[in-house]
């Protein structure tokens, strides 16, 4: 009997190992691709945050997978999450030059911004008649995939929940912010670039590198510094919110 419980044990390990490393080449794989894809031709619509998940949701349903059994062998994607949180101290240390000229004006851009953020997620949901945990998923949708999870989960959201609202976000500013940005007074790269990191995080960011390296290094170091805001202000949001 204990043979065979070994067996089944060592199958099942097995087994384990199998999925994780299959759905991890799979979403690793499609990405890279989407990448090359995306070089070739730039558009919004062919962004590899975009292809990617589209890509992921066919195959799984067409494998009849379920999400249970993709996130268990995905989850140490997820877990890299911490460590590029980390390394988001690379563009605060290579932009200090910014921060230190232009400081106050970074600060009540991020204050505003972020308030503006999530007092309209907060009525928009409450207008539509959404409430509960869906609602608070919402809030920090404009903040960076880390950051994000982690204001959702101190505030009592759906950290899962609110990665596809950020990245939904993310999309949506890099489709129609640079349009948005000519019918608007922001002429300088500091303006244009704190929209983008403000309203659109990474994928904003992205697309403010494309325009211009400049307004793109302004982004990055608005999407980190907003992230951080808000990572530290969650608890007083929770409080907040509970009332």
């Amino acid at each position: 009997m204990t043979l065979l419980t070994q067996i089944l044990e060592n199958h099942a390990t097995l087994a384990t190992i199998e999925v994780t490393v299959l759905w991890s080449v799979v979403t690793v794989a499609l990405y890279i691709a989407s990448k090359h894809f995306y070089r070739r031709y730039p558009r919004w619509w062919t962004a590899p945050l975009v292809v990617t998940p589209i890509l992921l949701i066919i195959i799984t349903v067409l494998s009849h997978t379920d999400y249970t059994i993709y996130i268990g062998g995905t989850h140490w994607l997820v877990a890299l999450l911490g460590p590029a949180t980390v390394a988001f101290a690379v563009p605060i240390y290579k932009q200090r030059e910014i921060i230190h000229r232009y400081w106050r004006t970074l600060a009540i851009g991020i204050v505003c911004g972020s308030t503006i953020s999530m007092v309209s997620a907060w009525g928009l949901a409450s207008m539509l008649g959404v409430a509960g945990s869906l609602r608070l998923s919402l809030l920090p949708r404009s903040i960076s995939t880390p950051f994000a999870m982690t204001v959702s989960g101190e505030i009592g959201g759906v950290p899962e929940l609110t990665a596809v609202f950020v990245i939904l976000t993310g999309i949506w500013g890099a489709a129609f912010g640079e349009a948005a940005l000519y019918l608007l007074p922001f002429k300088s790269s500091l303006a244009r670039g704190t929209s983008f990191g403000l309203g659109a995080h990474v994928v904003g960011s992205s697309k403010a590198r494309e325009i211009d390296p400049e307004e793109g290094a302004v982004a990055a170091l608005v999407m980190v510094l907003t992230g951080i805001f808000n990572v530290l202000i969650a608890p007083l949001a929770e409080v907040a919110l509970r009332q």
